[in-house]
Parts: structure tokens; sequence; C-alpha cells
């Protein structure tokens, strides 16, 4: 159980995922002096299995898993994601109770060999984890060859400064939180690679009883991201998507219009359906609702299907 009067954080154990946790902690104690804020670190199956890709291991919810039973059995207050893990359905009880600011959204290029991704080398080793990114870069350049990376940052950028790959693409956001931003050759325009819903946004999960803790979390609320997330989580949800799945959702909030572009792809790039739809701020789920089925009328039901049967 959590120690009376002291807020437990349920955390990955990643360098990144530590940072993150340790800068809502922060913002915890700045809101709050007198509540005292301890992480206490999970290491969690998506992290241990690393060999085989997110989508043959059940998909990105690993990642979750064990701090949303740590918040379950109450031996933590709250959990930190990034949203781009947390899937689009949460399980009974549980609720994203704060969204931080969002950092930068971008896909990020990482290479010494070109400057641009569109000047890479023909053929070149690209590596990635996400069915998203490797059929938006597939589609753009079917010439690529994409390797399986799975692994934190620091392996991940091991395996391309060991000459394994030619280049290799990341979340700018988690870059820039390391410390790593002068790696990024390239912020990729979303013409080229849409960003996965979520992406850049730093969530608080914690139990909905826990009316506390919910309090406590209010201060750290950005009502413009909460906006755009929940946008792009119901045009996600609206589509079922999966790991499994090459989707892409990006809202963006103008002070009076909601922009949300969504994307449905084949894993090889061979076929993308992209639609975008604008409209009011205070309806973010129904623009998220309205676009997936757009999509899914214009032929993405079928393709998902086939890739959840598959």
């Amino acid at each position: 159980m959590s120690e009376p009067g002291v807020l437990k954080i349920a955390t990955r154990k990643s360098q990144l995922a530590l940072w993150q946790a340790e800068h809502v902690a922060a913002l915890i104690r700045a809101a709050h002096p007198d509540v005292a804020v301890e992480l206490l670190p999970l290491s969690t199956t998506g992290d241990r299995i690393v060999d085989r890709s997110l989508a043959a291991i059940g998909g990105k919810g690993l990642f979750i898993k064990e701090l949303e039973s740590a918040l379950y059995d109450h031996s933590a207050d709250l959990a930190v994601h990034s949203m781009k893990d947390v899937p689009a359905e949460l399980p009974p009880g549980f609720t994203i109770a704060a969204v931080l600011p969002r950092a930068d959204p971008h896909d990020a290029l990482v290479t010494d060999r070109a400057n641009r991704f569109a000047d890479l080398p023909k053929g070149a080793r690209l590596g990635t984890s996400s069915l998203r990114r490797q059929a938006q870069l597939l589609a753009a350049r079917p010439d690529l060859v994409i390797v399986a990376l799975r692994g934190n940052v620091d392996t991940r950028l091991k395996r391309l400064l060991g000459g394994e790959l030619d280049a290799i693409v990341l979340a700018c956001a988690g870059l820039t939180r390391l410390g790593l931003e002068s790696r990024i050759t390239e912020r990729l325009d979303p013409k080229i690679s849409l960003p996965a819903v979520g992406q850049g946004v730093i969530g608080v999960e914690c139990r909905v009883a826990d009316s506390r803790t919910r309090r406590l979390l209010h201060a750290l609320e950005d009502a413009p991201t909460r906006a755009t997330i929940e946008a792009e989580r119901a045009f996600a949800r609206r589509l079922g998507g999966s790991c499994q799945s090459p989707i892409a959702g990006f809202a963006r909030l103008d002070p009076d219009l909601l922009t949300l572009e969504g994307l449905v792809a084949e894993p090889d790039g061979s076929r993308v359906l992209r639609d975008c739809i604008a409209g009011n701020p205070a309806e973010p789920q129904r623009l998220g609702v309205e676009l997936a089925e757009r999509l899914l009328a214009a032929g993405a039901a079928p393709l998902l299907e086939r890739l959840r049967r598959a």
C-alpha cells in the first residue's frame, strides 16, 4: 500500500521514463509544497522483451500494464506515461487525470549519411520500431530497407553509431528531454511522417475513485493539450487502432479552430489513406470520430480488419 500522505508515482525504469516521472514529481511539489512525492520504478513487459516487434508481443499497452497493476493494488497513486504508449481504451476505473503541455511532436531523423531524409542513399538501412513510421517512410521512399529497432534511446543510437544502420527515426520530444537534441538531423515534416496519437505529450494516470490524487493533479492540466489529445484518441479509438495498425493522428489547436489530420496505411507503404477535419475545439471527440468514419468509409475498414486478423 502507498504510505499515508506520500504520493507514489509508478514509472518505467528507462532513462526517458524516469526523466518524465521526475518532471511530474517536480511540478507536483511546486504546486503542492506540503505533499511528499516518491518514485516507484517498475520493469514492464514491453521493456523486457526487445527481440520481437511490439505487434508480435501484444502492442504498446505492454509498456503500461505493470504500472496500472501498481495503481490497482494501491502500491502507487499515479503513473506517468508517454501518451503515445497509452491504448485508446483505458481499463475500467482508471483515468488520465492530467496532460502536460505538448513538447515537439515531430519525428526525428538521426543520421550522419545525409542532411535530409530525401538525401539518404538509395537502399539505406533505416531503423524503427513503429509500423506507423515504417508505412509512411516507405510510401515516401520505397527503396529504403526497414530494420526492426527496439530498446531504449541509448541502445538505438548505439546501433546507428556502430554502423549497423544508416539512419534511425525517433521522437523529437524524447531526444530533447534527454539533452540529445543535437542528434536530430531533420525534424520530419508531417507530410512525410504524421506523428503518432499523443506523441510529445506526458500523461498522468490515476484511479477514478482517488479524488485526492485527481485534485492534486488538476494543477498540472493543460487545457489546449487536452483538446488535441481527446480528438486524437477518439480518432484512434473509433478505428480500433493498435500496434498492429499503422495509424497516425495529429491535432493542432488555434484559438477558435481544432484541426485534426489522420492516416491509415498498409505496413509496406503501398497504400496510404489520409484525411483532415477542422471544427469546434469544444467538440474534440466528435471531430475524432467523424474523421475516423471518413477513413473507414474510404477503405480503412477492410485494411484494419485484415491487419487485426493477421
